[in-house]
């Protein structure tokens, strides 16, 4: 899997969303809201999920595997710190 692309949609500076986060894989397939939230202790990624009956949520779209995971999360996240740091920089 290799991602080619990462679009960060749109930020939030108030409660636990931080951004939602669009990325394509190998150039041909696009998975939205994907979403960036401030945990207890860091930032991580959440999938795009939808809302069962009962009220518990599951995932539509995840990464199979530790190696898959932490790569997209790597990677997002640092699309992520570099998009609110290019803003800081043109805001100030």
């Amino acid at each position: 899997m290799t991602i080619t692309e990462i679009r960060i949609r749109r930020t939030y500076s108030t409660g636990r969303l931080r951004a939602l986060v669009s990325v394509v894989l190998d150039g041909c397939v696009a998975v939205h809201e994907l979403k960036v939230i401030q945990g207890d202790d860091r930032l991580f990624v959440a999938m795009p999920c939808r809302t069962e009956p009962d009220g518990s949520h599951r995932d539509i779209i995840h990464p199979i595997g530790e190696t898959s995971r932490k790569a997209l999360e790597t990677a997002v996240l640092g699309a992520y710190r570099n998009c609110v740091a290019d803003y800081r920089l043109c805001a100030e």
